[in-house]
């Protein structure tokens, strides 16, 4: 029994840890302009990351938002993408598991 109280304590810790890196709000009343306060392709690997966390908490606050508006274009969205793939596998997952099957 204390084996999985500490096992969820911390997993909730790290849960917490994680949803602090994740994108703030949209604030498009004052956008960022300066080139290094826009988020590149290693804050994006970042954000694909942890988007299944990001997203459960984003369902319970304004925020908290899964993606970030201030990008710098397609190196973040290939971050964004990449890391989605790591977490959920890509498509070398299903294809293995397909594999083994038969």
């Amino acid at each position: 029994m204390k084996k999985v109280f500490s096992v969820a304590c911390l997993l909730l810790l790290v849960m917490f840890v994680v949803a602090g890196c994740a994108p703030g709000m949209n604030e498009l009343v004052s956008p960022r302009t300066a080139a290094s306060n826009t988020a590149g392709f290693w804050l994006g690997l970042w954000h694909g990351i942890i988007s299944p966390v990001t997203f459960v908490i984003s369902l319970f606050t304004r925020s908290v938002e899964i993606y970030e508006v201030h990008n710098n274009g397609g190196w973040y969205n290939f971050g964004f993408l990449f890391g989605i793939s790591i977490i959920f596998g890509g498509g070398a997952g299903g294809a293995a598991r397909r594999r083994s099957r038969r």
